[in-house]
């Protein structure tokens, strides 16, 4: 009787290790986030042959890796991370390093997308969002956002220092430019703390980022901070929920490999191809979040580009988040909101 092949690689030990090695395992947020990801890249990296993609959903818990990389069993090969996780977990070696030979052209990214440790591989921007449904009058500025009386009703934000109290110090006339180095003051920390105190009665707390639209289209909140990804898929779905891009903060998520993985290779082969100008493109046609690689906005057409938070247009008056300044003073600056917002 003549053997199949399988039968054949099954009696030479070879079938199964060739089966974990092509097999990566993904890690993201999840939402509209993880379905563009699982359009533009998980599905090309499969129809290419490199290997399938086991993905999973997590909310950024770095506990979680730290305690894989310490017992030295790695079963995560990449994961997404927030801009502050990639710093502090590079720092404490629970990362690979990235070779970037292997991603790209350096010079064809973001300057802020090239870490030691991750390959920055989206922009987004925590902005002011409103239902054009039910304000007439679009707010401009986060004055605006505090004006309770030209703009009633309730006010949504993300719970926590972070993002806050940014946007309250622009709210108080402090010019985005200036904002870090104001908040870096004791007396500037208090001038936000006491222009965040204008508007608590007012304010309805978030803390996942499905919850703004869901404040928005319920009609509980007359404006709200959200991700704009998270109200591109609100308008994608038809509800008539708007961006005010000015004063946005614009952050990257980064692919990092968690230190002691066993498919290093493919990991950095998947991070390679999710880098490439063709399947940054596709991701932000599914979700409007930016390219770090500049060569994928040469494929996107004007309608997808007005939608990002790295058009000149929505860019002209953001702030990049400061992962330094939190690094440094967000701890106490935690500790202290959550008093204030306890009281």
């Amino acid at each position: 009787m003549k053997l199949k092949p399988l039968m054949i690689a099954l009696a030479a030990g070879v079938c199964l290790p060739v089966l974990a090695q092509s097999q990566l395992t993904v890690v993201n947020f999840g939402g509209a986030n993880g379905a563009a990801q699982k359009k533009a890249y998980f599905e090309a990296f499969e129809k290419s042959g490199a290997g399938k993609i086991l993905p999973v959903e997590y909310n950024g818990e770095q506990a979680k890796i730290k305690a894989m990389v310490e017992t030295k069993k790695v079963t995560w090969d990449v994961v997404e991370v927030e801009s502050p996780d990639v710093n502090r977990g590079c720092d404490e070696g629970l990362f690979e390093k990235i070779d970037w030979s292997k991603v790209g052209n350096k010079a064809d990214f973001q300057p802020a997308a090239v870490h030691e440790c991750g390959v920055g591989t989206f922009i987004w921007s925590t902005v002011m969002a409103y239902n054009a449904d039910k304000l007439k009058t679009a707010p401009v500025t986060w004055a605006d956002f505090w004006d309770t009386k030209k703009f009633p009703g309730k006010r949504g934000m993300r719970k926590g220092a972070r993002y806050n109290l940014e946007f309250a110090l622009m709210a108080d006339g402090v010019k985005t430019a200036d904002v870090y180095k104001v908040l870096a003051t004791k007396d500037g920390a208090d001038r936000a703390f006491k222009k965040m105190t204008e508007l608590k009665s007012s304010i309805q707390f978030w803390e996942a980022g499905a919850q703004p639209p869901q404040f928005l289209v319920a009609g509980d909140v007359a404006m709200t901070t959200a991700y704009n990804g998270r109200i591109d898929a609100a308008q994608r779905e038809g509800k008539n929920l708007q961006i005010t891009w000015t004063g946005g903060i614009y952050d990257l998520d980064y692919w990092v490999m968690p230190k002691g993985g066993a498919n290093k290779d493919l990991a950095l082969k998947f991070i390679s191809m999710a880098s490439s100008p063709d399947a940054q493109a596709e991701y932000a046609r599914n979700i409007s979040y930016g390219p770090t690689n500049n060569k994928a906005l040469t494929k996107l057409d004007p309608k997808v580009l007005a939608l990002l938070p790295t058009s000149p247009a929505n860019s002209k008056d953001a702030l990049r988040f400061n992962i330094t300044f939190w690094a440094d003073q967000g701890e106490a600056l935690e500790k202290r909101f959550a008093a204030w917002s306890a009281q």
